[in-house]
């Protein structure tokens, strides 16, 4: 499906060349140090935060999935695309606690809340997720969209998108991560606002757009009999995951940690969740326009993945084509390269460094090099494997992060609201809410074979099972807790609401202003005036 002509090649030409200006100037930059290569020195602003956040965030499989979601069966999934109100809760919630204790990894704030087992227990789950979710299946869809849009065959594209990425991230650490991730964020932006103009114009504007699709299309709270996505599902389901994903995940928090203060790491936040906005409206309203152009004949959709591409292709100029094919690549490399150095900050800090305590700060950034080529090298040894993945498992190992990601957030959540909750509620939730979760990934691969209980359990509705999960890890917690002794209040100094001091409550505040409130709540009232307008009631009035 390659349909770049020159122009375009020389746009995306332009794109590498300005990936490796700035890689080459990161990479100058001195890293003897943990901070400095895992953290880029703890100096970075709010422009630079909420950029890298957004890119880690979007990858590849994420524009093409949200426009062929969006083309096959509407707008439900835009549930997941409305978290910004989510990212406020990461700023205006966790940061405080997670700048003061001045953590590099997510798990090293559970020890520091719990104990030495919560740290292990979550830097284990944290990478055997990455290793054989994250990054196999940035892989395997980057490789794919190297395939559509470039013309390059499946196996060179996947090899092209490992080395370069893996170079600048092994060398520049998170400083060079976090600057092309800022490039890559604009151009992945502007190119797809491009395309969503230009469909709609070509369509005729917005009224002839939703004139010519289903009511069922434009609604974002569909049934409760639907069998997917029923509203009350996914209503409650989606902050859950959301709660675990941009709060607690070690590739997105970590750009927080790099803010050189409070309030640059806030106001990252708030620029991050203000850029999230966007790609609902950018990458599913294409869906909707391809799903309109297909019915009218003016274009041709073999699958409903093909949405985007086939777009690009119809309405675009050359150039701008390539822009698009640029900000695609964007995607691909910035998710690769947050995942990549998580991978690597977990590893070092959180097990190498817990092994070998003695280390030096020149040992623990070798190894972190390391750590990052090692999983640049399992990303290669997965292709076969990513490669005979279908499109429903590839479906389901999108789903998996709703079995895995309710004992995590409500142990982040629930430790930072009540200094009651202790280490042993706190692992004993985690351990058997992991089991849980795990017990249900397995039993659904086998359901077929499964008969009374044990085939209701494979089959609820994942979003349910989510819900409940959430719930009852809550409550074990609580109850564990309730039954076992206190935790100190010298353990829990600084690390809940009821144990911080007024001097930090001042240096909080302090942190933040009127403009940074206003803000927020004119994102909130986006979202909320998003939800009624593509509610039962708001599509009625179409």
């Amino acid at each position: 499906m390659n349909f770049l002509v020159t122009a375009d090649w020389l746009v995306v030409g332009l794109y590498f060349l300005l990936i490796a200006g700035i890689s080459y100037w990161s990479i100058r930059r001195k890293k003897n140090s943990p901070k400095e290569y895992f953290l880029a020195n703890r100096n970075l602003g709010w422009f630079v935060i909420g950029a890298s956040i957004l890119a880690s965030n979007v990858g590849s499989e994420h524009i093409v999935g949200l426009a062929g979601t969006a083309a096959k069966s509407g707008l439900a999934m835009g549930h997941y695309e409305l978290h910004s109100w989510i990212v406020l809760i990461l700023g205006w919630v966790f940061i405080p606690f997670y700048m003061r204790s001045q953590v590099y990894t997510m798990p090293e704030f559970l020890e520091r809340r719990y104990n030495e087992k919560a740290r292990w227990l979550l830097s284990i789950v944290q990478l055997l997720s990455y290793i054989i979710a994250k990054v196999s299946v940035t892989i395997y869809a980057g490789a794919v969209v190297f395939n559509a849009f470039l013309g390059i065959d499946f196996w060179t594209g996947a090899i092209i998108l490992i080395v370069i990425t893996g170079i600048y991230t092994i060398f520049g650490g998170l400083h060079a991560v976090m600057y092309t991730e800022t490039l890559q964020a604009i151009v992945l932006l502007a190119g797809s606002v491009i395309l969503t103009i230009t469909g709609l114009i070509e369509i005729g504007g917005w009224n002839n757009l939703i004139n010519s699709i289903s009511k069922d299309h434009l609604n974002m709270f569909l049934p409760l009999s639907h069998p997917d996505f029923p509203w009350l599902g996914i209503l409650f389901a989606s902050p859950i995951v959301g709660l675990w994903y941009w709060c607690t995940d070690q590739h997105i928090v970590q750009r927080c940690l790099a803010g050189r203060d409070e309030q640059q790491a806030r106001r990252g936040t708030l620029f991050a969740s203000a850029l999230k906005l966007m790609p609902f409206f950018i990458f599913m309203i294409p869906g909707l326009i391809a799903y309109a152009m297909a019915n009218s004949g003016r274009i041709v959709l073999e699958t409903s993945d093909q949405a985007f591409p086939t777009l690009v292709k119809a309405l675009l100029p050359v150039g701008f084509r390539g822009i698009l094919a640029g900000g695609i690549l964007a995607a691909l490399m910035s998710s690769l390269a947050a995942v990549y150095n998580a991978c690597s900050t977990l590893f070092t800090m959180d097990i190498y460094k817990k092994i070998k305590p003695e280390s030096s700060d020149q040992q623990l950034v070798k190894v972190g090099r390391i750590v990052t080529a090692v999983v640049v090298v399992l990303g290669m040894v997965w292709i076969p494997v990513m490669q005979g993945i279908s499109d429903v498992l590839y479906q389901y190992l999108q789903s998996v992060q709703s079995y895995l990601a309710p004992p995590i957030a409500a142990v982040f959540l629930v430790g930072v609201f009540s200094k009651r909750i202790n280490a042993k509620g706190a692992y004993t939730a985690m351990v058997v809410g992991f089991i849980i979760g795990i017990v249900r990934i397995v039993l659904e691969l086998f359901r077929h074979s499964l008969s009374g209980f044990l085939y209701s359990f494979a089959t609820l509705n994942f979003l349910y099972f989510c819900i409940l999960l959430f719930l009852f890890s809550i409550g074990l917690m609580i109850v564990i807790s309730l039954l076992t002794e206190k935790p100190s209040e010298e353990q829990l100094h600084g690390l809940t609401y009821a144990t911080t001091v007024a001097e930090d409550k001042a240096k909080s505040r302090a942190s933040w202003n009127k403009l940074d409130v206003i803000i927020s709540l004119i994102i909130v009232v986006i979202i909320v005036v998003t939800f009624l307008y593509f509610s039962p009631l708001g599509v009625a009035a179409q």
